[in-house]
């Protein structure tokens, strides 16, 4: 129902920033709660953040809190993950993914019902 195309990942130093952005085509955005995860091989899909339809709630993984900031534009159809203060440990495929959001649906989604092809960030030291 909705296709996720993530971007803006690459190479950076520690401490640099970073942003990302996932772009939706499909269904309406605000029917989705949007999340983000990140994976590196040999280990579980992490996660990472998530924000609410109109983006009035957002919830963190301790590990980036502070320093990530989900954020999105249901105009524009694109949510993003602007990651700052970045450290090695933060390497990793990051995914999108979209959870529907109905209204017997509950903030933070249990599930995500859609995933982006996912897109590489690799922080040097």
């Amino acid at each position: 129902q909705v296709q996720l195309v993530e971007s803006g990942g690459g190479l950076v130093q520690g401490g640099g920033s970073l942003r990302l952005s996932c772009a939706a085509s499909g269904r309406t955005l605000s029917s989705y709660f949007m999340g983000w995860f990140r994976q590196v091989p040999g280990k579980e899909r992490e996660f990472v953040a998530t924000i609410s339809r109109y983006g009035f709630s957002t919830t963190y993984a301790d590990s980036v809190k502070g320093r990530f900031t989900i954020s999105r534009d249901n105009a524009k159809n694109t949510v993003y993950l602007q990651m700052n203060t970045l450290k090695p440990e933060d390497t990793a495929v990051y995914y999108c993914a979209a959870a529907s959001a109905g209204t017997s649906s509950t903030y933070p989604p249990l599930r995500y019902d859609y995933w982006g092809q996912g897109t590489q960030v690799t922080v040097s030291s």
